[in-house]
């Protein structure tokens, strides 16, 4: 490796920040660029551990020493090509991923872990600036059509794949752009939108035809899908989000974080929040802003967060988080070894800005004016019983703690139960698993008719953006088989590809 004693020279060093202060008045990226001599330290820091865990940790199995190799000596098109090779889109996963792969890295069992989401961004970014980044066309054309339904990373994957394999492919999405959950469900503040235009005018020059206001199943047929391409890849993401089913839900000021989120994005692109342009069934006929509200995110994850740092530069009145488990600890326990991912407390970006969190909190009921509007939440303590093992149980609710607290704008960021049924999936005739979700073979991506394949949180739930570009790219292979009888294509498990054709499952 480059540098064997860098891990003795070196400590973990993140980029820095704008400051909250400023950052909070816009919806620009706010984490800045290593200088030079701080990428190379950070790269030095990689070990020849013998045993890169680091490759296991990521769903993608991205290469890591070896592209922080290229990076300590400066090797640009290396440590490109490198990433390029397992990873479509190391830009986005090089922003908004939980970096799994550094929970597994050697050198976090006793120092900080090398920074390896970083030194990912950088790779792709310094591949930008440089030049590296061209469009990746195919040599010939194989004469097959693949519809891709869903412009999600599973389905950029997916249909990046698909296209250098020869296939004519044609990506179907139901908004306005593409990007799925990229576009409209992640703050700007975390993924600047040109950012995703850059991938797609790359992926438009590869030969990729995107037909977005195209809602399968609504305002496209799904007769003409299943006449016209020779497959089908699913991958609308988990879409139908979970509900909080308790008195006063139907008030004005309760509503899903999702719809909260995706107006905003759509106020940063100058678009008008209401349009109806992706052609959906449940959109909001009033716009949803927190300026000057009390506002309580229901719900402890990425997509509560988010909400924390949109209300934040709403300028809401206070912001307050709750979580229905018991906060987690700050370090990995003894059920928590190395190399697992570790459930421990995370401090985002957001809460930093300002954001009061409680853990251990149940919400009873939402509390109305005369006029229909939400002012207040009925909340509860609750005491958890925890196993041996240090995982809550069950609960009970603490006797004497139930309270009311003032709040005009609750937000439901509780995750996502399944992909929406109405439409596509039910005219499809596709099978679903008994979580509600398409069903498809776990290594062949394949659904109950054969020509149909899914992947992405549409068949394995709600889940990561890294795991949703893995498991597009493996879904990709598997679609390439069965229309060639073999596939070229890259795959993370390679015991597996065994270039044999699919045999046909349904009809």
């Amino acid at each position: 490796m480059g540098k064997p004693t860098g891990f003795l020279e070196f400590t973990r060093e993140l980029p820095g920040k704008r400051p909250v202060e400023e950052r909070v008045h816009d919806y620009k990226e706010f984490i800045e660029r290593y200088s030079d001599e701080k990428l190379n330290h950070q790269a030095a820091r990689c070990m020849d551990c013998g045993i890169p865990f680091c490759h296991n940790g990521c769903p993608l199995g991205n290469v890591i020493p070896e592209f922080n190799d290229a990076v300590y000596r400066k090797s640009w098109k290396e440590a490109y090509d490198i990433l390029n090779s397992t990873n479509n889109f190391p830009e986005f996963t090089g922003r908004i991923c939980p970096a799994p792969c550094e929970s597994a890295c050697v050198l976090g069992i006793n120092q900080p872990a090398i920074t390896i989401e970083e030194i990912e961004k950088h790779i792709i970014e310094i591949a930008f600036d440089k030049g590296f980044v061209k469009a990746r066309k195919p040599n010939v054309r194989t004469g097959k059509k693949v519809a891709v339904v869903g412009s999600g990373p599973a389905g950029l994957a997916a249909a990046a794949q698909l296209n250098y394999a020869g296939h004519t492919v044609t990506v179907f999405e139901r908004d306005d752009a593409p990007g799925g959950l990229l576009r409209y469900g992640i703050p700007d503040f975390k993924l600047e939108k040109w950012v995703i235009d850059r991938r797609i005018a790359l992926m438009e020059d590869e030969g990729i035809v995107f037909k977005c206001n195209a809602n399968v199943g609504v305002n496209v047929s799904v007769n003409d899908l299943l006449r016209e391409y020779h497959v089908i890849v699913l991958a609308g993401g988990s879409t139908t989000a979970r509900d909080l089913y308790i008195p006063g839900r139907d008030l004005n000021g309760v509503h899903f974080a999702m719809d909260f989120l995706k107006q905003q994005n759509k106020r940063v692109a100058g678009k008008d929040p209401l349009a109806n342009a992706g052609i959906e069934s449940n959109i909001l006929d009033a716009e949803v802003k927190a300026t000057g509200k009390n506002v309580v995110v229901i719900g402890g994850g990425d997509t509560g967060s988010d909400c924390v740092g949109t209300s934040n530069r709403h300028n809401a009145k206070t912001i307050t988080q709750f979580e229905l488990l018991p906060e987690p600890p700050a370090k990995r326990t003894a059920f928590m070894p190395w190399p697992t991912y570790p459930i421990t407390l995370k401090v985002t970006s957001s809460h930093e800005e300002g954001c009061d969190r409680g853990f251990s909190i149940g919400t009873k009921a939402f509390i109305g004016d005369e006029e229909g509007n939400l002012k207040a939440l009925k909340i509860v303590d609750l005491e958890w019983k925890i196993t041996e093992d240090g995982r809550p149980a069950s609960f009970v609710e603490k006797e004497g703690s139930e309270r009311e607290i003032p709040c005009e704008l609750a937000l439901l960021a509780m995750g996502f139960v399944h992909p929406q049924h109405v439409g596509l999936i039910e005219e499809l005739g596709v099978e679903l698993n008994e979580r509600g979700n398409v069903k498809a073979d776990e290594k062949l991506y394949q659904t109950n008719i054969s020509k149909i394949f899914s992947c992405g949180d549409m068949r394995r739930g709600q889940s990561l953006v890294v795991w949703a570009i893995s498991e597009g790219r493996e879904c990709a292979r598997k679609a390439d088989e069965f229309l060639m009888g073999y596939s070229l294509l890259e795959s993370k498990d390679e015991s597996f590809a065994s270039h044999q054709p699919l045999k046909p499952i349904g009809i």
